[in-house]
């Protein structure tokens, strides 16, 4: 058994589904694995999250070391966020996880949309 961030775990599956899971984190790591984005343009590429959540998110992200916070002295202020280390290596599961469903989709999906 394992213990991370008060949390027990008996398998470690569980805390990769923990970090990743809800409807948004996962988003946020594997975009953030692609570029360095400001606020607006996750929420933009992120379609339905609210700020608070995404706030939320972030900053859960940030405290445990999978993302980075840079805020440049400028007016009106910058702020971007990008992967760290610890988060790349999150961000190649999900990179395996989107090759897996692309290939579903695209062997036993119907195309409703040209956006994928």
């Amino acid at each position: 058994m394992y213990r991370w961030n008060g949390r027990d775990y008996k398998c470690p599956i569980e805390v990769t589904i923990d970090v990743i899971g809800g409807k948004w984190r996962s988003l946020i790591i594997w975009h953030l694995n692609k570029e360095v984005l400001r606020f607006s343009e996750i929420q933009r590429i992120v379609p339905g999250i609210s700020k608070k959540v995404l706030s939320e998110h972030l900053r859960d992200l940030e405290r445990n070391g999978f993302i980075e916070r840079r805020v440049y002295p400028e007016v009106p202020p910058r702020v971007e966020y990008m992967i760290t280390e610890k988060g790349r290596g999150l961000g190649e599961v999900l990179d395996t996880m989107e090759k897996w469903g692309r290939d579903l989709l695209e062997t036993e999906g119907e195309k409703v949309d040209e956006e994928i």
